[in-house]
């Protein structure tokens, strides 16, 4: 994607963006994350990220506080540039996001805006900005394995010919973002070091949720 050769280190990056609390939802750079905006603070959220930077960052509320109007958030997010944006007939938007970093959260900035703003630390993840990083060392039939098992046990398909030729960091964070996992175990994906890292994780949850679902045994490590 070419709009991603603008950022190259952290510097690239804006340190107070917005931010989006959403509860399981996973924001990985590199992956696409559709969002239905229809509440009112972040219809104006998006419409100034779209007049300025295109820029948001998705971070999860923190466990255990959901259901409050303002919850504490959690320490890492990812930031996304939104690559395409819709509007409905009846108010909403609908956009995509692109994560390019994900982020440390600093602190949140006083403001007049509806919607909440951030400080953030790029530089944690600035392997982020380096294409493919990590990739040659992912164990790739282990990550194919567990998805296929996973798929045989829910009786769901794939075009096996897009997923065998898709480059092993797309795999990664795309089956990172389809995994139904709880949203403690969506932070655990974000936060993993690196792409291997992730893959590692990804292996393990898939491979504990078949066994609890009397599927595949786990691995012994």
């Amino acid at each position: 994607m070419s709009f991603l050769n603008q950022y190259q280190r952290p510097e690239d990056l804006p340190e107070k963006i917005p931010v989006f609390p959403l509860s399981g939802a996973l924001l990985l750079p590199g992956a696409d994350l559709p969002l239905n905006i229809f509440e009112p603070r972040y219809l104006a959220m998006v419409n100034d990220a779209m007049s300025s930077h295109r820029l948001v960052g998705m971070i999860q509320p923190a466990f255990g506080h959901e259901a409050e109007t303002k919850p504490p958030l959690t320490r890492v997010g990812c930031v996304g540039r939104i690559v395409n944006y819709a509007e409905t007939a009846d108010g909403r938007i609908v956009v995509t996001l692109t994560g390019i970093c994900r982020f440390q959260l600093v602190k949140e900035v006083r403001t007049s805006k509806p919607y909440r703003l951030a400080q953030v630390n790029y530089h944690p993840y600035a392997v982020d900005l380096v294409a493919d990083a990590g990739a040659s060392s992912v164990d790739r039939p282990a990550l194919l394995k567990a998805f296929r098992d996973f798929l045989t046990a829910n009786n769901m398909k794939a075009d096996w010919n897009e997923v065998d030729n898709a480059p092993t960091g797309i795999l990664v964070n795309t089956l990172s973002l389809l995994a139904p996992y709880p949203p403690e175990e969506k932070q655990a994906l974000l936060e993993a070091p690196d792409l291997k890292s992730r893959a590692e994780v990804l292996v393990a949850l898939t491979e504990v949720a078949l066994s609890k679902m009397g599927g595949a045994k786990p691995r012994l490590q």
